[in-house]
C-alpha cells in the first residue's frame, strides 16, 4: 500500500486531507526524509518556501508528488509540473477529489482541475494560432454543432460556458464532446487542440 505524506506539521494539515487518507502521515522535510519509504505519495503545499526545489528533490527520490495551492493559477501549475509534480489542485479540495487525484497520479496520469485545465488549453490554442490556425479539413469530420463545441472547448471554455454560449445543456455538450473525441481520435482537450492546429506534427495515438 502506498504511503501518503503531507509536507506540513500535523496541526496545519487540512481536515479533508485526513478524511481522504486516514493512514496518512505529516511532517516537515527532515521528518519525512527520516521515515520516507517507497512507494510514496507526497503532497506539497505551494505556500512553503522553496516548494519547487522540494518537489524536484522528492521526485528525484522516486516519490509521486502533488502540489496543493491556496490560489491555483495556470502559471503556478506549470511551475509545479516543470518541477516534476504529477498533480496540482486546491489545498481545500474535497476528500473525494483528493482520492481521485491520488488514483490518477499513482497510475502515471497527470491531474489538473477542470477549470484550470480549460484555461491552459485555451492558452495553448491561442499560442498555436487560435481559429486562424485550425486545419479546416479536420473539422469536416464533425457535424455543424460538433464543430461549434470543438472550437469553443479549444478556446478554453468549460462545458457549462459552452452550454450557455450555444444555448444547450451541459449534458448535451458532454455528449458532443464524446463524439468529437471519437471522430478525431483524441483522448482529451489538449489533444483536441493539437489535432485542430496546423502545428500538429503527429497523428493521434491509437
Amino acid at each position: 500500500m502506498i504511503q501518503h505524506w503531507f509536507l506540513l506539521s500535523s496541526d496545519q494539515v487540512p481536515l479533508r486531507w485526513h478524511e481522504a487518507f486516514p493512514e496518512g502521515l505529516s511532517g516537515d522535510e527532515s521528518t519525512l526524509n527520516d521515515r520516507l519509504e517507497m512507494p510514496c505519495h507526497v503532497w506539497v503545499p505551494s505556500q512553503l518556501p522553496d516548494w519547487e526545489v522540494k518537489v524536484t528533490r522528492l521526485c528525484a527520490c522516486g516519490a509521486v508528488v502533488c502540489v496543493l495551492s491556496l490560489q491555483p493559477d495556470s502559471s503556478e501549475a506549470m511551475r509545479a509540473f516543470a518541477a516534476g509534480a504529477r498533480g496540482y489542485a486546491h489545498v481545500f479540495s474535497p476528500s473525494e477529489t483528493l482520492k481521485q487525484v491520488a488514483v490518477v497520479t499513482e497510475n502515471q496520469g497527470v491531474w489538473m482541475g477542470s477549470e484550470l485545465l480549460s484555461r491552459v488549453v485555451g492558452a495553448s490554442f491561442r499560442a498555436l494560432g487560435g481559429r486562424d490556425g485550425v486545419q479546416v479539413e479536420r473539422l469536416e469530420r464533425l457535424t455543424e454543432r460538433e464543430r461549434a463545441v470543438a472550437l469553443a472547448v479549444a478556446e478554453g471554455h468549460s462545458n457549462k460556458e459552452v452550454a450557455r454560449q450555444l444555448e444547450i445543456t451541459p449534458r448535451t455538450v458532454k455528449a458532443h464532446l464524446g463524439a468529437i473525441f471519437r471522430k478525431l481520435e483524441v483522448r482529451d482537450r489538449m489533444q483536441l487542440v493539437l489535432m485542430l492546429s496546423r502545428q500538429a506534427s503527429a497523428s493521434p495515438q491509437h
